[in-house]
């Protein structure tokens, strides 16, 4: 996982040159607030890209958000789950895989909506207009 400032979101598929594209699981998405807490929780300091997550968001929770819409600056992306932590998180730190179960801990997946770029520092809140 390589961390960018701007990656090009792409209607039913995901993000722009990644290996997994369409699906249902096009984009997957971690909150920096719970990530801190399971650091914190775990008292080890582990980078984000442990999670192997496409996106690092702050600010809003994830947590029981199936069906909303998130907009990332002017992308949209439908939450269709939640993604549960595998084995490679146990690897990476004894407890992180217990930690990230509980309360959306390890995130969630989507489906983009609409092309567009999103770049670090964009505004992230949840569609209320439907």
């Amino acid at each position: 996982m390589d961390p960018v400032d701007r990656a090009t979101l792409q209607t039913a598929k995901g993000i722009a040159g990644n290996a997994n594209q369409g699906g249902r699981r096009q984009v997957t998405i971690i909150e920096r607030e719970a990530w801190d807490r399971m650091m914190e929780e775990l008292a080890c300091d582990l980078d984000p890209s442990t999670r192997r997550a496409n996106l690092l968001v702050n600010g809003i929770s994830l947590a029981e958000s199936r069906e909303q819409i998130l907009k990332i600056g002017d992308v949209q992306i439908r939450i269709l789950g939640e993604t549960r932590p595998c084995e490679r998180m146990e690897e990476a730190q004894p407890g992180l895989q217990a930690a990230m179960r509980p309360n959306w801990g390890g995130g969630a997946y989507g489906e983009v909506l609409n092309d567009g770029e999103i770049s670090l520092g964009d505004e992230v809140a949840w569609d209320t207009s439907t």
